[in-house]
């Protein structure tokens, strides 16, 4: 899978990156006709504390899939990202079986 990552504000050091890679990989499981990737990472107020914004877009044919979270930290944004892209995914898949 095609994974673009842009930290907004800031730069992304490579551990965060590759956590996002691993969570992202794991939707494949669901879904094998995922073509790719974007996430946006964005620090949004540097006094609050759950500033950091994480928006993941879902590129799958036909219709693409978005999330947004807001949380103390990128990896738990991202896990979050991730647990409501798989119910997406696994909606998306169960509606072209419909078909």
């Amino acid at each position: 899978m095609n994974v673009k990552i842009q930290s907004i504000k800031f730069d992304a050091d490579q551990k965060l990156i590759d956590f996002i890679n691993n969570k992202l990989e794991k939707l494949h499981r669901f879904y094998d006709g995922i073509i790719g990737a974007e996430v946006f990472l964005k620090v949004e107020n540097a006094q609050d504390t759950g500033n950091k914004t994480v928006e993941v877009k879902l590129l799958i044919p036909g219709n693409d899939l978005f999330v947004q979270r807001q949380a103390r930290k990128f990896e738990e944004g991202v896990d979050e990202c991730v647990d409501v892209l798989k119910r997406q995914v696994k909606k998306h898949k169960e509606k072209q079986r419909g078909l």
